[in-house]
């Protein structure tokens, strides 16, 4: 099903450009890379589908509410901790460029979050089941991604480009040791999503407190073994999430671990010592999924330095190089005809 971005309801569109056009103003220029040649990599790297995002292509939409805690206003004045239930536009994919990306396999997955505020204000996010990113800056990503170009005969990537790549660069293998040890999710409910980034908390009174978070799920989190994903075939976690909204079993707690002095919080690929306090800032419940592949997701871009009054990027270079390929990637999509 293609979509005409004529008819693409105005004020999703606007909300996204809006969003998008805010977090590329705040985006320091020293971060800035070449969108395009971000786009490009991707796609020489994952393959290219028309109308498809170029990272989480196969995903679904949902929505649901987010109710702050007391522990968040204290260390925030965001809106989004009022207490009251704030409007959440969510977005659950699998990672990488290919729609077609099997679910029974150990790779990523991505939560990504539009939080529509009272006054207009938009809070997004781009949540990943691991603690760690990629990659440390935007080139060093760019770098794995055309190391991983497909030959144009093989159609596989070059294994000697990609191990000089990884040997110059270790810090690209760390997300992929991370779910080697990991079992496969058994719902897109049941796994940890964690922000990666480091970010600036600060109260009425301009007190700061850095931290990085995780969305938990409530009851825990589940892994299949090896055999249970394998019967479980390529396709199940869209309906499976379907299964468990309906049921009303699928929310998060926002937890936020706390930096302390000395801590590192401007890398996506350090996280922060295992022992550091940790507070709930509220929880997100998810209330229904899309029936098909379109919904309210659609135009989102879900630009992690969209931020509401109250919460402030760190200096991670990732982090605010995230917008302008953002941007493109949404250009590119809705010219090609949006989907998922």
């Amino acid at each position: 099903m293609s979509i005409d971005p004529l008819k693409i309801p105005h004020k999703s569109l606007w909300l996204a450009c809006a969003a998008t056009a805010a977090a590329l103003s705040s985006a320091p220029t020293q971060a800035q890379v070449d969108p395009t040649r971000f786009l490009d990599a991707f796609e020489r790297a994952g393959g290219k589908f028309d109308g498809f995002r170029r990272s989480g292509a196969k995903g679904v939409c949902a929505v649901g509410e987010f109710i702050g805690s007391a522990e968040g206003r204290a260390l925030s004045s965001a809106s989004a901790f009022s207490g009251k239930p704030v409007p959440v536009i969510a977005r659950f994919s699998v990672g990488g460029g290919n729609p077609k990306a099997p679910d029974n396999a150990k790779t990523q997955r991505n939560l990504a979050l539009q939080f529509d505020l009272p006054g207009g204000e938009v809070w997004q996010m781009g949540n990943i089941s691991a603690p760690v990113f990629g990659a440390a800056t935007p080139e060093q990503f760019i770098g794995r991604l055309e190391s991983l170009a497909l030959d144009a005969e093989t159609k596989k990537p070059n294994p000697d480009k990609v191990k000089a790549f990884a040997d110059a660069n270790p810090e690209v293998l760390l997300q992929g040791k991370y779910f080697a040890g990991q079992p496969v999710p058994a719902s897109f409910g049941k796994v940890n999503y964690w922000g990666v980034h480091g970010f600036g908390f600060v109260d009425a009174g301009g007190k700061k407190q850095w931290g990085k978070w995780v969305f938990e799920p409530v009851g825990g989190t589940q892994g299949l073994s090896d055999d249970e994903a394998k019967a479980k075939g390529a396709d199940f976690l869209a309906d499976d999430l379907r299964q468990r909204v309906a049921a009303g079993g699928v929310a998060f707690d926002f937890n936020l671990q706390l930096a302390q002095p000395g801590d590192r919080i401007d890398s996506a690929v350090s996280p922060l010592p295992d022992d550091r306090k940790k507070v709930t800032l509220g929880r997100l419940t998810i209330k229904s999924v899309s029936a098909d592949a379109t919904g309210p997701c659609l135009t989102i871009t879900y630009v992690p330095t969209a931020l509401p009054k109250g919460v402030e990027p760190s200096a991670d270079p990732m982090l605010a190089a995230r917008a302008a390929p953002y941007a493109v990637g949404l250009g590119r999509r809705l010219g090609e005809g949006a989907k998922q």
